[in-house]
């Protein structure tokens, strides 16, 4: 696969997920999503009690995504989503981190 970078109308979106998202299948079913997408990227879950999580791709694809994160997976209960805009990385696929 080819870097995101070298890609026209590619973008690059880091979203904080707080609530209860940890334990609920947040992390691989974003990964599943994600990776059905064609997103490259990652996501992890953070001391704090959030998910942060990285999406790297067409535009379209990113915000199908971050409107995912609103809601997460059946059993997350979603309080709060930041969305931050950030330079392309070197990510060639989607991992669990």
């Amino acid at each position: 696969m080819t870097s995101a970078r070298a890609q026209p109308g590619v973008v690059r979106r880091r979203v904080v997920v707080h609530g209860r998202v940890h334990g609920v299948g947040f992390r691989v079913g974003c990964a599943r999503r994600a990776r059905a997408a064609g997103l490259a990227g990652w996501v992890r879950n953070r001391a704090d009690g959030t998910v942060e999580v990285a999406f790297e791709g067409s535009p379209e694809a990113v915000d199908a995504m971050v409107a995912w994160c609103r809601s997460g997976p059946t059993m997350a209960r979603v309080t709060d989503v930041e969305v931050f805009t950030e330079s392309l990385g070197d990510d060639v696929s989607f991992a669990i981190r």
